[in-house]
């Protein structure tokens, strides 16, 4: 069965910097491309980021996030990464990693929320 733990959000002042990680069991990590996703009160869920399989050499982002979000991975830790700078207001959000292309269920997710 696939789990998939989101950790590291928290109330960050604007400009400021978080790391999000999410420990993924039930499945074989390394072989899955994997994503990050992001729902802001009273809006969908949107997609932030996703990174392929294996050596996660493909990378590709949201607009909104573009040259201040980093996502990565640590295939030998089953643990994927958010590293998100210059946080603005509309970042705040729950954020939640999920497996590409599976429809598996969502976890519990880690809130971000950026405020002065």
């Amino acid at each position: 069965q696939v789990h998939l733990v989101e950790s590291g959000g928290g109330l960050v002042q604007p400009g400021g910097s978080l790391r999000l990680s999410c420990v993924a069991s039930g499945f074989t990590f390394s072989i899955h491309g994997m994503s990050w996703y992001r729902q802001a009160p009273g809006k969908e869920r949107e997609l932030v980021a996703s990174i392929s399989g294996i050596g996660g050499g493909i990378r590709n982002y949201a607009d909104s996030v573009k040259g201040r979000f980093t996502i990565s991975r640590d295939n030998a830790k089953n643990t994927l990464y958010l590293q998100m700078n210059s946080l603005t207001p509309e970042d705040t959000a729950v954020y939640y990693c999920r497996r590409s292309g599976f429809s598996d269920s969502w976890g519990q997710g880690t809130q971000v929320a950026v405020s002065s």
